[in-house]
């Protein structure tokens, strides 16, 4: 007879056998799950490599002889993918190398909207996508994520159809909710985009028509409406809508940048300044009917012009872009002419530099308030010297922000021509005299006439135009102080309206509008008119030809505009500059456009044949 403890004790010892077998068999049976789960991530992986090399083999012309019927063709690409569809089909077309290139200055932030600079821009346009985009060849728009568009009788109402299989770099699809959220997301007061609400402004509201179509209603008609709309850069609603109760956090931002565009940021929340060099990968979802050709898209940060050019000769990177000093020695020069490929050409769409006059500051006029002292200062300003002894003729005068072969532009408008007797007298009017013999005018309350001209401390060819300007001024008796920045400090200075005088540039378009730099509205907190210039006669040329759709009727408003900006001389206009770009040769399908070089565009265009590539992915 066993004892109540003999009991117990195999009671215990039998849940305990039972307790182990439970465990054995629960661990056979997730090392079965751990097995399958890694088989499938094994086979997901194969697919997408088969997928990666499909693609690459398809592009190269590989296996285009046993292509069947439905395979891709030239006649199911879409029209924004042509180019570089045919650059596709060329015999040593391959897929991968990266693309290197260099900007001179650290970038503050690629954060969009926040943003405000080139550079940023650029990044961008590799990552962010709009509904349209404008053919190189014909300069019409045609569709990028939008597959069609219609627009009202009235111009008031543009529908767009959206392609149905365009996901952003995350994986998740792009949708009409997020062109709406973009657009929303823009015309929050909280949110730092005060350049975009300044033409956002005239769409009365963008409303999402199921799942893949966007109507966007207009206030009054716009000439450049379909534009407006179809540009607007489509933000991912599920990435950027939290920073909607975070909207200082946004503002403050350095590096959020996600989309659906060819190429990605490997980590899209946390890129800062102080990782220097930018570096994006390509976006293996991208959903292009062309898939991107090169690996990355590298920029490194070499603020210093020889820097640049000796990393371009070690070949690493993949373009220079000469000042005008050195470009006829370069063309001449064995090592370059082996390695490189030259282009000397003026871009239609080239900007223009520029000197403002900053008319306000800490509230208060400033003596560049006086037009009489801007158009001094403008014959002061001997742009043909400056042209020849800086820019050594690789450059023509700008007259105003308008191209000279532009429809905008009267042609009866020369630009000014150095007097120095005219500046004097318009000085002398305006009140300044050199009352005390020291070489330096006096306004009437007795201070000297001098300013600071702020300028980027890393572009030598400024830092000339600086120092010739010096000696230019000194003349007529003021006092320019060279007064050199850091990009970021620029940018920040110009925000707060904090400078004197300060030398820019501004690039350009097809047809430029001068609302968001000279209307009167927007001489505001990180707005673009950050000189303060305000004529109430521009402003109602400019709101009058911005709804003038019929052309035949807005050139002339636009003709007008620009003689208002040529007597008022907010700005003295400097110059269009050439382009003077040497390009490695292993970069193919370089092709001048109605754009200008197509190195660079998106989808890229350009690639590298497999026997020239030096980066692996």
């Amino acid at each position: 007879m066993q004892t109540p403890s003999t009991t117990r004790d195999w009671i215990l010892y039998s849940l305990l056998s039972l307790t182990i077998v439970l465990i054995v068999l629960a661990m056979y049976q997730i090392d079965r799950q751990w097995l399958k789960l890694s088989e499938m991530q094994t086979a997901l992986s194969e697919q997408a490599k088969d997928m990666r090399e499909l693609r690459s083999a398809i592009a190269s012309g590989a296996i285009a002889a046993n292509a069947p019927a439905n395979s891709t063709s030239s006649g199911e690409v879409a029209q924004a993918f042509q180019r570089a569809y045919a650059a596709s089909r060329q015999p040593d077309y391959a897929q991968g190398d990266w693309s290197v290139e260099a900007f001179g200055t650290n970038l503050k932030t690629i954060t969009p909207l926040v943003s405000s600079d080139a550079y940023a821009s650029n990044v961008q346009s590799y990552v962010l996508e709009s509904l349209i985009t404008r053919n190189p060849d014909t300069l019409e728009w045609e569709g990028l994520v939008a597959k069609d568009w219609t627009i009202s009788e009235d111009g008031l109402v543009i529908t767009f159809r959206m392609r149905e299989d365009v996901s952003f770099s995350d994986g998740q699809p792009l949708t009409a909710d997020d062109v709406v959220f973009s657009f929303n997301f823009i015309m929050t007061d909280a949110i730092q985009a005060p350049r975009e609400r300044a033409y956002l402004e005239k769409i009365a509201s963008v409303k999402a028509n199921g799942k893949y179509e966007v109507v966007f209603t207009f206030k009054e008609p716009y000439f450049e409406a379909l534009s407006l709309a179809g540009g607007i850069g489509i933000l991912p609603k599920h990435f950027y809508e939290p920073y909607l109760k975070e909207p200082q956090k946004f503002n403050e931002s350095k590096g959020l940048l996600l989309g659906s565009g060819p190429y990605r940021l490997n980590d899209p929340k946390n890129w800062t300044p102080d990782k220097g060099n930018i570096e994006l990968v390509r976006n293996e979802r991208y959903w292009g009917d062309v898939q991107p050709s090169y690996h990355r898209i590298l920029w490194k940060i070499i603020q210093n012009d020889s820097a640049r050019l000796t990393t371009f000769r070690n070949g690493d990177i993949d373009s220079y872009s000469a000042r005008p000093v050195e470009y006829q020695e370069l063309k001449k020069d064995p090592q370059i002419q082996a390695k490189s490929q030259n282009f000397e050409y003026m871009p239609p769409v080239v900007g223009y530099s520029w000197i403002g006059w900053n008319q306000e500051r800490g509230g208060k006029p400033t003596r560049f308030a006086d037009k009489r002292v801007r158009q001094a200062m403008t014959y002061l300003t001997d742009v043909s010297r400056v042209i020849k002894d800086v820019m050594l003729d690789y450059a023509e005068p700008a007259v105003s922000p308008f191209s000279k072969t532009s429809k905008q532009h009267d042609v009866a408008l020369q630009p000014y021509q150095a007097d120095l007797e005219k500046a004097k007298a318009l000085l002398k009017e305006a009140g300044y005299q050199d009352k005390n013999g020291d070489g330096v005018l006096e306004d009437k309350a007795g201070a000297p006439f001098e300013f600071k001209l702020t300028y980027f401390q890393a572009n030598e060819d400024t830092k000339r135009l600086v120092l010739l300007l010096k000696d230019l001024y000194a003349r007529a008796g003021v006092k320019l102080i060279p007064t050199p920045q850091e990009w970021p400090v620029m940018l920040e200075n110009l925000d707060k309206k904090d400078f004197d005088a300060i030398t820019l540039g501004w690039t350009s378009g097809i047809e430029t509008d001068l609302y968001q730099i000279f209307h009167s509205s927007q001489a505001v907190s990180k707005g673009d008119n950050f000189i303060g210039y305000k004529n109430p006669a521009l402003d109602k040329l400019i709101d009058d030809a911005r709804r003038t759709v019929d052309e035949s009727k807005r050139m002339p408003l636009w003709q007008q505009a620009e003689h208002i900006l040529y007597e008022d001389q907010p700005y003295t206009f400097l110059m269009r500059r050439k382009s003077l770009l040497f390009v490695d040769k292993r970069i193919h399908n370089l092709q001048m456009t109605k754009l200008g070089l197509n190195f660079g565009s998106l989808p890229l265009e350009n690639y590298v044949p497999l026997a020239q590539q030096k980066y692996t992915q």
